[in-house]
């Protein structure tokens, strides 16, 4: 009887682990409302009736993306919002091509960490850790077939240092990791940020920051 009460105790306290877990979120934020008819579905998608579920809801083709642009390279995501069948999964991933000297530029995944094989070409990558362990920078030149994982949060980036083009593969630890590119989010924020915020932050004169804010900050994602 004392093992069995012992059992007992032991699954009350994995069910209340179990429950008391909270979803990662899949969205920037959740308000909170105190009438449901005046809320909206979040953290994935409502769910299509298995019945009526075919093989081409969990497929999808991917070309090679154009890097005709001012950064040289070109992410093509494959989230939950490109292929249905990767809800409630908590997986994602995303092709990135690169030009000559193509750069994804530093940015940074609120909701996942990023696995990243090298399928062509060479590229010099890296992450900064956080302000609690001192911002140090880990960095790797990788070679086609290498690996290389950027943990979930951290600012990370890539840069084409070959003589060709470049294309990597990278998996996501979410359906929706999210991603905020750094430059873009500081300097082309809708509104602005106050120039008193962004001139302190950089100890730089203003003029440098309205010159950053000038600029056509161009989105690879």
């Amino acid at each position: 009887m004392k093992v069995l009460y012992f059992l007992v105790s032991i699954l009350a306290l994995a069910s209340s682990v179990t429950f008391a877990y909270d979803p990662s979120p899949l969205q920037d934020f959740c308000v909170a409302i105190k009438d449901p008819k005046d809320g909206v579905f979040v953290n994935g998608k409502f769910c299509k009736d298995p019945a009526l579920v075919k093989a081409e809801d969990f497929f999808k083709h991917i070309e090679a993306g154009n890097t005709s642009n001012p950064l040289g390279s070109q992410v093509t995501p494959v989230t939950v919002d490109q292929l249905f069948g990767l809800n409630t999964l908590g997986i994602s991933l995303a092709r990135i091509d690169f030009a000559p000297k193509g750069l994804n530029p530093p940015h940074t995944h609120p909701r996942g960490t990023e696995i990243l094989i090298v399928v062509e070409g060479t590229l010099y990558v890296g992450f900064v850790t956080s302000n609690q362990d001192k911002n140090r920078l880990f960095t790797k030149v990788l070679n086609k077939g290498d690996v290389f994982v950027f943990p979930i949060g951290l600012i990370h980036f890539q840069l084409n240092v070959g003589y060709g083009n470049a294309v990597a593969i990278a998996g996501l630890s979410s359906q929706n990791a999210g991603v905020i590119t750094i430059a873009n989010a500081l300097f082309k924020s809708n509104p602005a940020i106050s120039d008193e915020v962004l001139t302190k932050a950089f100890q730089v004169d203003k003029s440098i920051i309205d010159y950053l804010q000038g600029q056509s900050w161009y989105d690879n994602n």
